[in-house]
């Protein structure tokens, strides 16, 4: 019979606080185990899952959760988080359809305080569950967990002035891993890295267990500068004063991250001030499992793997990646424009601009977690004779709204927003899911929007956004393209970028029962529909319609004399395009029956494309018998 693991007898954090510090290493193996076991399977968040198992394990054996709390950042680094609080034996569905979230969430357990997804927002919260619990006079702990990466976020500064100003007791564990996606950027992590460089640091790393056995005294010195914040211990702080010190948050000097033991012992002087703290610890992305050590960024988000070799086990692709035709597009339009320039918030890797980066490193700039800078460093840009474009994910860039509208809308700047991860994208569920673009593009006065139904559109459409000028947004999904184009020696782009019509949509198939206005990939969907409509003896036309804004109001007039117009997008419908042809038709006066095809107001679970896509009805199948249904009732 398989040895008993310790892991197997947690059923939740309570569990932990019998353990030794032993028990509690030889239990962060086994979950290291677990989390690269299972991720090889579903894949997953593997690299800073790993980097976290001590820290989290060494807060949960110190805090009574549900009641204490624990607020994540991104959630990336949950994964034994979600082992010891009563999840094991689903952990093998992980981000998996109907299975576990790869990220903290609140309706699947009463451990989990936030959905969190998206960076720089866990100190906002967790201030704020501080706040409640003093206005109800309770005495509740609450953790902050956040990293070095998501700490240069905007918000994450604003939280901290706010924390460091009200004195509000909280820790804030700073997890230290030089990492976000790709490595880290700017002045926040040379900071950081002169305090793990220190001399002071080295001391504290090599005596901080001498200084920690004698910690009775020192912990009522702590309380007593919980009182005073202009006193300093030198425990907690280094010589100079930290960026944190100066806001007026107590300081630990960096500490391993590693050691089960010493994590604990920090732990506990620092929950047991009356004052904000924050624990300074350094971890490694991967700990614990070789190829995730060697290759953090692979190992941030990864598809199944091998575990032995840590290889992805990826089927042989048709097509290639949306994301690698924009990249080499991209490249291209540089080589013959020196204005253009590349922008892009922590996502070089992702974004495809790693080629663009190393072809062109004076004119590539990669500004950590910082959304809305990237946004206005491009108007900037703009400003100053270049011509930016701002690479984010669309679920990302929906944080810089504001800067969009005001810094480069307004001022009608030539900014391209090359919107990645468009429409659904898998398995990280309901935070990424790039559902909301064609909403808060379509509302901004000058703003255009081209939603590229295949690769070779994809590589027009960059090349048309950057020829007419304006802020213009290109919006294009994860994943294999469509397979139009056939690949060379060279490379997978077509011979020449075209510049498309403004406005202007392209007709792939005729018909005159139903006319179908399609957006984006969906033109392909709609294709196939068409093909089972024919079945049925129905004649569908199929319309690529290539512009989100401005829209293309003669095709929509010749849709309007079938008998039935249909749009499809892989969007919002509430404020997305489909009412913005409804919209069209009004003010025309074109009467016709109509159907709009989308994302309805709910948000989006998790699960492969393919089967979120038949969920909701925006497959083929889908489409066709939403076409056919509603015809039968006219």
């Amino acid at each position: 019979m398989p040895e008993k693991r310790i892991l197997d007898a947690i059923t939740s954090p309570a569990d932990l606080s019998v353990l030794t510090d032993e028990d509690l290493a030889i239990l962060a193996q086994e979950i290291r185990d677990e989390i690269v076991s299972t991720t090889s399977r579903t894949g997953g968040h593997v690299a800073s899952s790993l980097g976290a198992v001590e820290l989290i394990l060494a807060a949960h054996s110190l805090l009574s959760c549900p009641r204490d709390r624990i607020v994540f950042d991104v959630g990336h680094q949950a994964y034994a988080h979600k082992l010891v609080t009563g999840r094991l034996k689903d952990f093998s569905t992980l981000r998996t359809y109907g299975g576990l979230s790869g990220f903290p969430k609140p309706d699947e357990s009463v451990y989990d305080q936030h959905p969190s997804g998206h960076a720089s927002d866990s100190l906002s919260v967790a201030y704020g569950l501080a706040k409640a619990r003093d206005l109800a006079g309770r005495n509740e702990k609450v953790v902050a967990i956040i990293g070095d990466a998501a700490l240069s976020g905007g918000m994450a500064f604003e939280a901290l002035n706010q924390i460091g100003q009200s004195k509000t007791p909280m820790v804030i564990v700073l997890n230290d891993n030089e990492m976000s996606i790709s490595h880290n950027v700017g002045a926040m992590v040379k900071h950081l890295g002169a305090l793990r460089a220190s001399q002071s640091y080295r001391q504290t790393r090599d005596n901080m267990q001498e200084i920690m056995e004698a910690s009775g005294p020192f912990a009522k010195a702590l309380l007593n500068l919980g009182r005073n914040m202009k006193d300093s211990v030198k425990f907690m702080a280094l010589p100079h004063a930290t960026i944190f010190e100066q806001l007026g948050i107590l300081c630990t000097a960096p500490i391993d991250g590693h050691d089960i033991g010493l994590l604990r012992e920090v732990l506990s002087v620092a929950l047991a001030t009356r004052a904000p703290v924050l624990v300074h610890v350094v971890t490694r992305k991967g700990e614990g499992y070789g190829p995730a050590v060697r290759d953090p960024e692979t190992f941030h988000g990864i598809a199944p793997f091998d575990v032995m070799t840590g290889q992805v086990r990826k089927k042989p692709e048709a097509a290639p990646s949306y994301t690698s035709v924009f990249g080499g597009a991209l490249v291209r339009e540089a080589r013959a424009d020196s204005r253009i320039v590349a922008i892009t918030a922590a996502m070089t890797g992702g974004t495809g601009l790693a080629p663009f980066s190393r072809e062109f490193p004076q004119r590539f700039f990669d500004e950590g977690i910082a959304e809305e800078h990237v946004v206005g460093m491009a108007s900037g840009l703009a400003k100053g004779g270049r011509k930016p474009v701002a690479a984010v994910y669309s679920t990302f860039l929906q944080r810089a709204v504001d800067q969009m509208i005001v810094d480069c809308c307004l001022p009608n700047l030539d900014v391209v927003f090359a919107i990645d991860r468009a429409g659904v994208v898998g398995e990280d569920g309901p935070t990424h899911h790039g559902v909301f673009d064609m909403v808060y593009c379509r509302m901004i006065p000058n703003m255009r929007m081209l939603a590229p139904s295949d690769e070779a559109e994809l590589v027009h459409a960059v090349h048309t956004a950057l020829a007419i000028g304006g802020p213009v947004a290109v919006r294009y999904p994860r994943g294999s393209a469509e397979g139009v184009l056939v690949p060379d020696e060279a490379n997978l782009l077509p011979k020449e970028a075209q510049v498309l019509p403004v406005g202007k949509a392209r007709v792939l198939r005729e018909g005159s029962d139903v006319a179908v206005l399609a957006f984006g990939r969906m033109a392909y969907q709609a294709l196939a529909a068409a093909d089972l409509l024919a079945d049925a003896g129905i004649d569908a036309r199929v319309v690529d319609m290539r512009w989100v804004k401005p829209l293309d109001e003669e095709a929509i007039k010749a849709a309007a004399e079938t008998r039935l117009v249909v749009t499809v997008e892989e969007g919002a419908l509430v404020g997305g395009v489909g009412e913005g042809v409804l919209a069209v038709m009004a003010r025309r006066g074109w009467a016709a029956p109509t159907l709009t095809l989308g994302i309805r107001d709910a948000f989006v679970g998790q699960g492969t494309p393919e089967l979120l896509l038949r969920d909701l009805g925006l497959d083929a199948e889908g489409i066709a018998k939403s076409i056919a249904e509603r015809l039968e009732s006219e």
